[in-house]
């Protein structure tokens, strides 16, 4: 593996540390204060072409792959979490249709999610299921030549503003089934958008399925192969989360090197101190650890591999050292960083998102074992 970036990535970059710094970082705090979604900053991103940097060209992506999609994520999410989890969300769909759909699916459903024509999501998560499939009740059954979805998804993220989700329900027989279903279907209703924690204005909401009828060319793969489709679609949901750590991380960190340089403690910078020399080579050092398993993953994913392992470890790892960071940053700035002004309060709650959503560390845990004891 080399170490290096390539020119284009270098310039992938660049162009989105430039939207981050211009556009997103000053609405930051705007966004996490209202909790509203950022509909011309979603369509920025769709616009520069980063919303299918994976895929083909054929499909309405650049090719660049997932290392570049890393790197444009990362910087985004430094600026704002929730901008950057618009672009990480809108990859689950397009995952799931790449990897399972066939030529008509891709042209007609990647294509305008690849272009930034459409905002996509995931329907997974139900009250009762957590992260356990077999619990599933929301129940899609045959319909002349298509199917009816009857249910209700919990947390589906961009559910007031998405165009097609890709949802999975049960089926009459065994195992799972995944659809691409378009949001303007009758019976789709978004019941509630709900008041998080963190990631606010990511639009995550209650949504009610009656009588939602989806075309059968709609279905992903074969009848029953839904939970095929979960773990190869979601192991990129995963990845991106490990990258929105690293990036809370770093700017975490780059706070916190500010203002010890500025902040004065009997009489020079608390930057000279032992007690805060200390923490910030910690947070250096976990930061730059987990962005190169996260780097490695996605380079994994370029060269054609299966992520479901090191996507969990990925998620793990990088969600642990988030949390980390940013309690280090708030000790760091002591009583200045409670404070709602500054954005190391904002950071310190998104970091804990990315312990729960896409799978809380737990679960991670327990894919990583069963597969070492294998």
């Amino acid at each position: 593996m080399d170490f290096n970036l390539s020119e284009s990535e270098k310039m992938l970059q660049g162009l989105a540390r430039d939207l981050a710094t211009k556009e997103v970082a000053p609405r930051a705090a705007e966004i996490d204060r209202t909790g509203q979604f950022p509909k011309d900053l979603a369509k920025e991103i769709g616009k520069r072409g980063f919303q299918g940097l994976p895929y083909p060209p054929r499909y309405g992506g650049s090719g660049a792959g997932y290392v570049s999609y890393a790197l444009v994520l990362e910087q985004l999410c430094q600026a704002s979490m929730t901008v950057g989890a618009i672009m990480a969300v809108n990859t689950v769909p397009e995952e799931g249709i790449f990897r399972f759909g066939n030529e008509e699916q891709k042209q007609r459903l990647l294509t305008p999610l690849a272009r930034g024509d459409w905002l996509g999501g995931i329907g997974f998560t139900e009250a009762d299921t957590g992260s356990d499939p077999r619990a599933i009740a929301t129940v899609a059954r045959r319909q002349g030549k298509g199917f009816v979805i009857n249910g209700q998804k919990q947390f589906m993220s961009l559910a007031p503003v998405l165009d097609a989700v890709i949802l999975f329900t049960r089926r009459e027989g065994e195992g799972l089934n995944a659809f691409i279903v378009e949001s303007r279907s009758p019976g789709f209703t978004v019941q509630e958008t709900l008041d998080t924690m963190g990631l606010r204005g990511l639009g995550t909401s209650i949504v009610n399925l009656d009588d939602v009828y989806v075309p059968g060319e709609n279905l992903l793969g074969e009848e029953g192969q839904g939970f095929e489709v979960l773990l190869e679609a979601i192991s990129v949901e995963r990845m991106s989360v490990a990258v929105q750590g690293v990036a809370v991380s770093q700017a975490a960190l780059e706070l916190s090197l500010d203002y010890a340089r500025q902040r004065k403690a009997m009489g020079r910078p608390i930057a000279r101190m032992q007690a805060i020399q200390q923490p910030l080579a910690e947070m250096a050092s976990k930061t730059e650890a987990a962005r190169w398993l996260v780097y490695r993953t996605a380079f994994l994913r370029d060269q054609g591999n299966s992520i479901q392992y090191e996507s969990s470890m990925a998620k793990l790892f990088a969600s642990q050292v988030a949390v980390d960071v940013t309690r280090l940053a708030m000790q760091i700035h002591g009583s200045f960083g409670t404070m709602k002004s500054l954005p190391v309060e904002r950071l310190y709650r998104d970091a804990k998102m990315t312990e729960i959503y896409v799978g809380i560390s737990e679960v991670h845990r327990s894919i990583i074992a069963g597969r070492l004891l294998e």
